[in-house]
């Protein structure tokens, strides 16, 4: 007989209804792992890092500040730490099976990596590359945010699996990292030219830079120690060393936030696959080989729920991210700075919901199938609850700087408001699904896939937005068609669904509220917007062939040189230096803004089609597989969290605005501290001469170059008070009088950034 339950039925306890399907589940026994506490660890520690990172955002900790936390964080804290946990380190329990897989894993990494990157990099830097790729895909975060973690998930049941973290951490740092170090300065030695740079020097070098490291250090004294004293510390160091040990915890996350600041903005395109390459290798191929290796080598020396364990841990110690030291090596070397730094700042953030998500898979082997559907309930609300907070900030953010109304982020908006009715949509489900609330239910659930399906269209439109911007056109119908077709669609479709779909009563699941024909709608809608998303890119990618062989052939037509002398200019001459002058910025400083819309567009969108194609292949699933197995039962929470937590995707990259944020932030602090400047005394101090040019050129000039100008006007380019300030500047320049103009124009106030917090400039801003 059938054991009823609001989600999910279970027969004999091998077998759970979901989705209308019977499910093979049979739980191994009691979880490992304590996953209630993970998601408040999670909020902690990235909490302190996030705290970390307005603070150098915004100045409130100045340079030296950071230098001297750093400091005292590497140089006092984390040695007492490891001290401590050195001496008391109990070597009868450790499971030397679990060291040895790490070490394999990290090894193959490590060559995986540093072979690759010889092959194809570029001869000139292939070295410094290599060390620094290999480095950074292996060496881990294992005490500022390693520790916590496992601390949270494993205290309770296996308290000895936390004084893993102080043997593996050294394996890096005295094994891989000085064949690292080795490749750089090889690289160094053939850009020197001083050729007395001996083998020996490079021997030395290494050695002295893995015996300066504290945690190097620190691990050698504290095991002479555990043996001198007994396992013990001293009564007289222990409130010492107590003291500087647990110091380390909140004020390494905030160092870490801090030392995030300004890294993004060294990322650019040509680095781009770099980076993707190596983040998938830290976050993705060292956890697989981690509990591979543990899964190989530790089969015969633990039983097997210990050995399902220790293999579970294995994967959640691969996926945490690199640690920021990497990038301390990248700059002392000089090398590299771009890559590393950016990707330290990715795979931390990243490195979040993957440890959230991947904890949730690996105990869904020990959860009893009632509490399946529940649990995924709760992951979905959960998500849905910080989601719903960085979207609301990331919408503020879009409207209060006027984004919206141009190309690409008038489409990214109608997605960014769509994702937050659909967080908002499953936290009203979960309140009615606890009432009974039958009407409610409805209601919601309309709401729920309506705006869950404009996602999926809005997500198509967005790489639409992106061929626009590609080809460098304007929107040739009319903005309600676009809305329509985002929104409008996809509430007809659900529309369509509740007069004609059957209603499942037995399953309150709202992935399979309408049964089978919700899963076709699905499908069909994820088609559409991967149809057209491929279609829009195939768009943009043979606009951008065609703009490179446009500009070669031009290249080739071009005669004259630089010293040609410039003759008294006609009325048609001058209209014709200016019509060739907007030509050269579309490939120019002009695009510059173009291009850096179109690549955190770029990163928006791949980002949201990974959630669409792990959405479709659950919808395929379930229609082409009688018994999908277990493997569906954990495909199922990452769709909740690629359908929920799209708002962090859209935070990390269009959240942080420094225009409208971060500046204006630092200028009101420093008017508070009585360190900002009175604008009203700066504008009442400008010379007569200088607002008698700017009347002139108000009275003369000022509409010919809004003519000029603004020619491209709507919802792509820019409005008539808003220019880039690039082209102002290459009107001026054509100007027979514009080397007048310039300075005047931009003291007397007539021409200003659009913030107000800007001189004529372009800042890399990026992310």
């Amino acid at each position: 007989q059938n054991d009823s339950h609001p989600l999910a039925r279970v027969t004999l306890g091998q077998y759970v209804t979901i989705h209308g399907l019977n499910i093979t589940h049979s739980p191994l026994g009691a979880p490992a792992m304590s996953i209630d506490k993970l998601f408040p660890a999670l909020l902690e520690c990235f909490g302190i890092i996030l705290c970390g990172y307005v603070a150098g955002l915004s100045d409130i900790i100045s340079v030296g500040q950071v230098k001297g936390l750093g400091s005292f964080v590497s140089c006092f804290a984390l040695p007492a730490l490891l001290f401590k946990n050195m001496v008391q380190l109990q070597f009868e329990h450790v499971v030397w099976s679990f060291l040895w897989s790490i070490l394999i894993a990290k090894v193959c990494v490590f060559l995986l990596v540093c072979v690759l990157t010889l092959l194809v990099a570029n001869p000139e830097s292939k070295y410094s590359k290599a060390g620094l790729f290999a480095i950074f895909a292996t060496q881990s975060n294992d005490f500022a945010l390693g520790y916590p973690i496992v601390d949270a998930l494993y205290r309770t049941s296996h308290p000895e699996y936390m004084q893993y973290i102080y043997l593996v951490a050294p394996v890096s740092l005295m094994l891989l990292n000085p064949v690292g170090f080795a490749l750089c300065e090889i690289q160094r030695w053939r850009h020197t030219s001083d050729r007395n740079y001996s083998k020996l020097h490079v021997i030395f070098t290494v050695l002295l830079q893995v015996l300066k490291n504290p945690i190097v250090f620190m691990v050698i004294v504290g095991i002479l120690s555990h043996f001198l004293f007994g396992g013990r510390v001293p009564v007289l160091l222990g409130e010492f060393v107590d003291g500087l040990a647990n110091s380390f915890g909140g004020a390494a996350l905030f160092y870490l936030g801090l030392n995030m600041v300004g890294q993004m903005g060294k990322l650019t395109r040509s680095t781009g696959v770099s980076l993707i390459l190596l983040i998938t290798a830290k976050l993705l191929v060292m956890p697989l080989l981690c509990k591979d290796m543990v899964e190989l080598l530790d089969a015969g020396n633990s039983s097997s729920v210990n050995h399902s364990s220790l293999s579970d841990y294995a994967f959640l110690y691969g996926v945490f991210p690199t640690a920021p030291s990497v990038a301390i090596y990248a700059v002392q070397y000089n090398m590299e700075l771009e890559v590393v730094t950016s990707g330290m700042v990715i795979s931390t953030f990243l490195s979040a919901p993957i440890m959230y998500v991947s904890a949730w898979l690996l105990t869904i082997p020990w959860m009893e199938a009632t509490s399946l559907v529940t649990e995924l309930q709760d992951v979905s609300f959960n998500i849905s609850i910080v989601s719903l907070i960085a979207l609301g900030w990331t919408l503020a953010v879009m409207l209060l700087s006027k984004k919206f109304r141009r190309l690409p982020h008038m489409f990214a908006t109608n997605l960014f408001l769509a994702q937050l009715l659909a967080c908002v949509s499953m936290m009203l489900w979960k309140i009615f699904l606890k009432q009974g609330n039958m009407f409610g239910q409805i209601l919601t659930f309309t709401l729920l896939y309506g705006s869950l399906y404009s996602t999926y269209m809005w997500t198509g439109l967005l790489a639409f937005a992106l061929t626009l911007l590609g080809r460098n056109e304007n929107l040739k119908v009319k903005p309600i068609f676009f809305i329509i077709f985002g929104w409008g669609v996809p509430f007809l479709i659900v529309g369509g669904l509740l007069m004609v779909g059957q209603r499942m009563s037995d399953n309150l699941d709202s992935a399979f509220f309408y049964g089978k024909g919700q899963i076709v709608c699905t499908v069909v809608v994820l088609g559409c917007s991967i149809m057209l998303g491929g279609l829009s890119l195939m768009g943009l990618s043979r606009g951008a062939q065609e703009e490179q062989n446009y500009q070669a052939l031009d290249q080739n037509s071009m005669t004259g040189t630089t010293e040609d002398v410039r003759q008294p200019q006609t009325e048609n001459q001058h209209s014709s230096e200016l019509e060739q002058t907007y030509s050269s910025l579309n490939t120019g400083n002009c695009r510059f803004l173009i291009v850096n819309y179109t690549l955190t567009t770029t990163f928006l969108y791949l980002g949201l089609i990974i959630c669409i194609f792990q959405n479709l292949s659950s919808c395929l699933w379930w229609l082409f597989s009688a018994d999908p197995g277990r493997l569906y039962l954990e495909l199922q929470f990452f769709c909740a969290v690629a359908n929920y937590g799209q708002g962090f995707i859209s935070f990390a990259i269009f959240g942080l605005d420094e225009h409208l944020i971060i500046l204006p932030f630092k200028k009101r602090l420093a008017a508070l501290c009585g360190f900002g400047e009175d604008e009203s005394l700066e504008s009442a101090a400008v010379p007569e001469e200088i607002r008698l040019t700017c009347t002139q050129f108000v009275r003369y000039h000022k509409d010919q170059c809004v003519q000029d100008i603004v020619r491209n006007r709507g919802m792509v380019w820019y409005t008539d008070s808003e220019f880039i300030d690039s082209c102002v500047w290459a009107w001026l320049k054509i100007e027979r009088c514009g080397l007048a103009f310039r300075t005047p124009l931009q003291k007397n106030g007539v021409i200003l950034h659009v913030t107000h917090l800007y001189g004529f400039q372009l800042p890399v801003i990026l992310l």
